[in-house]
């Protein structure tokens, strides 16, 4: 905290921070002795009517009484990683969303609005990387009446803890009445440490996610539409090449374009892959791989819960970091639910660290889907 000349604690933080990172000190005169004060880092989304609103790393709002306030600071963005490559926020984005292709997507200002009739959060909402180019107000009417459009409800993602990232976007949808959905983390590690690890002797690749590979995919009854998103070479999906949506990454020390379209695989934009570990009656384990320029983004690791605890998803992964390093990637990222410890606990050990949290902001007056939950 800040301390003055005379070593007392001060406030030194104003309305004119907000959109600023902060760290304050604020007493709860209702805690037991010895637990008064509390520390609050995050974002400063506003300061109205004597109350503050941080936002912290996790996307959770903090309202603090300005009266409570015992200290506070400007404090630097939150600190790099102690491990993984370096990587932007926008960067991430863009690389993730490639992952996820939706089916059509829309230009509004520098927001994407996409759509994949409901597969998937994350092919089936907006991704504001910018400025809509309207007010703020006009712009959510527009994506609520594109996703009307389409039977969707209207969703947008946003991102927080990391420098670049939307607290303040989180902040305005949360007061226009938005609600927050399945909140996630991107974590980023390197390529190679992965595919040392574990014995992927047992592992198939392909390109194709064949009716075994769905046979243990954990999102039952997988559509024509989820094939599409899943990646080229799925039964019963391509046609012909199309478009992967985001634009390309400028990053100069990519490993290799991150193309906006062409048949996958061929240099014109991500190589996907799908790894199978074989048994008796569907694989004891599944993963998918979308190698990207520098990054390896994995996907749907599946183990069989009566196989579990024999090293699978490590094997899986491993046979699609081996695939990947020989495309020229060097990074990896991979996204997990805040709730799924065993998955947070393996790419622990496997390097990885987290990144950003993202979460799925739903308009107030669209349903919930009926349908897959997913990310």
């Amino acid at each position: 905290m800040e301390f003055s000349a005379a070593g007392r604690l001060e406030v030194r933080i104003t309305a004119a921070d907000v959109g600023k990172r902060v760290s304050v000190r604020s007493l709860n005169e209702h805690a037991p002795s010895g637990e008064r004060f509390t520390d609050t880092v995050g974002v400063l989304t506003s300061w109205d009517n004597g109350v503050l609103c941080l936002t912290r790393r996790n996307g959770d709002s903090v309202r603090i009484g300005e009266s409570a306030l015992v200290a506070g600071k400007v404090v630097p963005p939150a600190p790099a990683r102690r491990r993984g490559p370096a990587a932007s926020y926008e960067e991430l984005a863009r690389v993730a969303a490639r992952a996820w292709p939706p089916l059509e997507s829309e230009p509004l200002g520098e927001w994407e609005l996409r759509g994949a009739e409901g597969f998937t959060r994350r092919a089936n909402s907006v991704l504001p990387l910018g400025d809509p180019g309207m007010p703020l107000d006009e712009a959510l009417t527009a994506v609520r009446r594109w996703y009307a459009e389409r039977g969707l409800p209207a969703y947008v993602q946003t991102a927080t803890g990391a420098e670049g990232t939307q607290e303040l976007l989180c902040a305005e949808l949360e007061r226009r009445g938005w609600v927050r959905e399945v909140t996630a983390e991107l974590w980023v590690g390197a390529l190679a440490p992965v595919a040392d690890r574990g014995e992927p002797s047992g592992v198939v690749l392909s390109r194709q996610a064949d009716e075994a590979w769905l046979a243990r995919y954990r999102r039952k009854g997988v559509s024509e539409v989820a094939l599409k998103v899943l990646g080229p070479g799925s039964p019963r999906s391509w046609g012909s090449p199309r478009s992967w949506g985001s634009p390309r990454s400028s990053e100069a020390e990519s490993g290799g374009e991150a193309g906006s379209g062409g048949e996958p695989g061929s240099g014109g934009g991500p190589s996907v892959w799908f790894a199978t570990v074989p048994g008796p009656d569907a694989p004891a384990a599944i993963g998918r791989c979308v190698v990207d320029g520098r990054w390896a983004g994995f996907a749907a690791v599946e183990v069989d819960p009566a196989q579990r605890r024999r090293g699978l998803a490590t094997a899986v992964m491993a046979a699609l970091a081996r695939r990947a390093l020989d495309e020229g990637a060097s990074a990896a990222w991979l996204q997990v639910e805040e709730d799924n410890a065993g998955a947070r606990a393996l790419y622990d050990r496997l390097g990885f660290a987290p990144h950003h949290a993202y979460h799925h902001y739903r308009a107030p007056e669209s349903s919930a889907p009926a349908g897959d939950g997913s990310l």
